[in-house]
């Protein structure tokens, strides 16, 4: 309904001479006082769901082409040269306490505004409104400050997030960096039968190399992209991602290439660095690849069935304890646990992919993470305590509840994870890996 002014002494809004109660038009510049300017229309964002993934399809051959392959309860499967992997990997049971109804999260996300409010007018899409983190009222201006209280926000990497169908992803700066040094992607495709394949991938970068955010997120950009360009055409997802990680490492590599000005302003540079750990759900089959220390672990829906880790970590407390040296629990309390030996970058030692390629025989989630999770939850039985039993059906808010677990437990490090969540399929499935 239109607002009308109420005539009243004051100033005219033309040329501010004095009016008389009862005016209905200034007497100096004839300015109409019934005229009232329009109410701007505030137009929040909406936010969209995304569909579920479809069907999948059935299991492919080993590594070596030859006999099934492994379920993840079978650990050790294979690695990318048709090996064996090491078997000193501790297999815990599943958690006993039973799951709550719903599960503690991290503060929301205050940069999307609140739409509750107001009413019919959500019905409309505009630019996003950034609401501030400190005060939550004020809205952020261009240069990233709070227009009411004048707080600083937060950097675009230091909390990201991402839903894309079946699969979700969350990265969070943790409580001690300052800054967010890990990097993810997450993707779905379809193979040349049309059926769907989901991929995650999680990079982290190595804090004592140069430029350890961008090797990250070049490497996981990189090696996303490689699965995506593969997968469609028909190459066997284990051998998909072994290429992956190598362009990935491509990736990394080009970034070791500065300008001779740029190293001599700092001769302490040295090469850009991260690890990366990425898996393929496609079906019946389970593909896990790695270098590094960041892990991906299988959590079944039925918590009563174990759950298992599905990578070894290159790092000085793994070769510690596959040597026989040091149990598990005395090589990672050492200081030294964290030490890797295997990494993406120009001076590593030598690029040694490992894939691993599983067929569960029963339905769950893929957990892919960097040591900022695995830390406050290593082992498999930890981790499956800590997963929500509902991740299969919301992924992004169990990847949420998992960063919040790293952040009540510390936050020490950069904190990474995306969930994956894995269907059986459905018996008489094809497959054009037979």
């Amino acid at each position: 309904m239109a607002q009308m002014h109420q005539s009243a002494t004051g100033s005219c809004p033309g040329c501010a001479e004095p009016l008389e109660s009862g005016d209905r038009y200034c007497g100096a510049c004839g300015y109409d006082l019934s005229a009232v300017p329009a109410a701007p229309v505030d137009t929040p964002t909406v936010v969209m769901g995304s569909p579920a993934a479809g069907e999948a399809w059935p299991a492919a051959r080993a590594a070596d082409g030859s006999g099934p392959t492994h379920l993840p309860t079978d650990l050790p499967g294979t690695d990318s040269g048709g090996s064996a992997l090491p078997t000193h990997v501790r297999h815990e049971g599943p958690g006993a306490e039973p799951e709550p109804d719903e599960y503690p999260l991290p503060a929301p996300d205050p940069r999307a505004a609140d739409t509750s409010a107001l009413g019919e007018q959500a019905t409309h899409v505009s630019t996003p409104v950034k609401v501030c983190v400190a005060c939550r009222a004020g809205r952020v201006d261009e240069d990233g400050y709070c227009e009411n209280c004048g707080h600083a926000q937060p950097r675009e990497r230091d909390h990201m997030e991402q839903e894309l169908g079946p699969v979700a992803a969350v990265s969070d700066r943790g409580l001690r960096h300052h800054r967010n040094e890990d990097a993810f992607a997450v993707s779905t495709t379809a193979l040349p039968d049309g059926s769907p394949a989901v991929v995650a991938i999680v990079c982290d970068g190595v804090s004592s190399a140069t430029r350890p955010d961008e090797a990250s997120a070049a490497a996981a950009a990189r090696a996303n992209e490689s699965l995506l360009q593969a997968l469609p055409q028909g190459t066997h997802p284990q051998q998909a991602m072994h290429e992956a990680i190598v362009a990935a490492a491509e990736a990394v590599n080009s970034l070791a290439d500065e300008p001779v000005a740029a190293l001599e302003h700092d001769r302490h540079q040295n090469a850009p660095a991260c690890t990366l750990v990425g898996a393929i759900a496609a079906g019946g089959l389970l593909v896990v690849g790695w270098v590094g220390d960041s892990r991906a672990y299988w959590v079944p829906d039925d918590r009563t069935t174990p759950p298992a880790r599905l990578t070894e970590d290159d790092s000085w407390a793994a070769q510690m304890v596959a040597a026989g040296l040091m149990s598990e629990a005395d090589a990672y309390a050492d200081e030294r646990a964290h030490a890797i030996t295997g990494w993406l970058g120009a001076d590593a030692y030598e690029l040694d992919p490992h894939t691993a390629s599983f067929k569960p025989d029963r339905s769950g989630v893929v957990v892919v993470c960097t040591d900022g999770l695995w830390n406050y939850a290593e082992g498999a039985g930890e981790m499956a305590g800590a997963v929500p039993a509902d991740a299969a059906e919301r992924p992004l808010r169990s990847a949420q509840v998992l960063v919040g677990h790293a952040l009540d437990g510390g936050g020490h490090d950069n904190v990474t994870v995306a969930v994956v969540p894995f269907a059986v399929p459905q018996p008489g499935a094809g497959s054009a890996y037979n």
